[in-house]
């Protein structure tokens, strides 16, 4: 019988026709001794008569939380450029006391008010990663049946940029983190270790997590020069989950994480106070924060004048290219930077020793 001229499904159809099968996937192949090693990563491999390849794929799983849930995120702006500067405006000058005037005395003299700008700089850094794949791999993965290569190494290289730019949002560039810091990093941003939050959360006592609510707030103030409140509160998620134990034992019906919710609702100015896990705030390597090292607390004002992260070039595919009509490339590419801290003292750390 020849085969060479025959579409996939007509291959297939031949198949079920001659050993009288429900349905056919996949290559034939006589490979009883094993010479194919089942675990090895492709679409090759060892079946009998009565395997049956499923059609739906099961993929990885990561872990994946929105950066734009934590902070503003501004695409598209400043695209193709290496660095982008932000206008920081000052009051200069006299107050308002220099402007009290007594025409009939001496003190007749008009005094001036000003306002001067500073620079704030946003380093940008460029990234592009490639796909490639012949006519092997294409019509190979078609007449397989169920999967398609060229989908799946897509897929791939975009949760590599989802997965990197995620990571760079709340622990920044581990190649660079002077010039590209995350949210959780900071260096200009102060900590407080072990003594607004000397232990987890979930694990205080009544009195600890008593005292703990009556001064977390007011710390921040203190920080922020008591200008602002501040509006979000990042939890490490392994202490996160332990929040659904009761506040005590007298009241055993609300939980440690409602009565915080319900408690900054009440103290901040207009509510609507968000507080979020994130298990970069663990602090291990296994959780993506060894640039931390331990365990930390954030509590800050979320407003895009406060912090913000620039994305200049999101995401991008080219059109697939080939020089010989049998190999092919595209290569997606997309420009980053940290997270731009503006206003330092409305962020502050709060970190356990482990």
């Amino acid at each position: 019988m020849k085969y060479k001229n025959m579409t996939p499904d007509q291959f297939q159809a031949l198949m079920q026709q001659k050993y009288n099968r429900k349905s056919f996937r996949g290559l034939e192949l006589m490979n009883a001794p094993g010479d194919i090693n089942p675990s090895s990563l492709a679409f090759q491999y060892a079946t009998d008569r009565l395997t049956y390849i499923r059609s739906k794929i099961v993929e990885q799983t990561f872990y994946e939380v929105s950066p734009a849930e934590y902070l503003d995120v501004i695409p598209g702006e400043g695209a193709f450029s290496q660095t982008i500067i932000t206008n920081q405006v000052y009051k200069t000058g006299s107050n308002f006391t220099a402007g009290k005037i007594d025409t009939a005395r001496s003190n007749s003299r008009v005094n001036v008010a000003d306002a001067a700008i500073a620079p704030f700089y946003t380093y940008i850094r460029n990234w592009a990663l490639a796909i490639d794949y012949s006519l092997f791999d294409v019509n190979q993965a078609a007449f397989s049946g169920n999967w398609d290569i060229i989908e799946a190494k897509h897929r791939a290289r975009k949760k590599d940029w989802d997965l990197g730019i995620q990571s760079i949002a709340f622990v920044g560039d581990p190649d660079d983190n002077t010039n590209f810091p995350g949210l959780l990093n900071n260096p200009n941003v102060n900590v407080d270790t072990a003594n607004v939050i000397p232990v987890k959360i979930s694990t205080m006592s009544t009195s600890q997590f008593s005292t703990f609510v009556a001064t977390i707030i007011g710390d921040f103030l203190t920080n922020a020069a008591q200008t602002v409140f501040p509006n979000t509160f990042i939890i490490p998620q392994d202490d996160y989950a332990g929040l659904a134990t009761p506040v005590s034992g007298t009241y055993p019906n609300i939980s440690m994480l409602a009565y915080l919710q319900q408690a900054f609702d009440m103290i901040v100015p207009g509510g609507k106070f968000k507080i979020l896990p994130s298990a970069y705030a663990i602090g291990t390597a296994a959780a993506g924060g060894s640039s931390i090292g331990h365990h930390r607390y954030c509590l800050y004002r979320r407003d895009i004048d406060t912090l913000f992260m620039e994305l200049p070039v999101d995401y991008a595919v080219t059109a697939a290219g080939t020089y010989n009509n049998f190999q092919f490339q595209d290569v997606a590419y997309g420009q980053y930077a940290g997270v731009s801290i503006m206003k330092p003292l409305e962020v502050k750390y709060y970190d356990l020793n482990s």
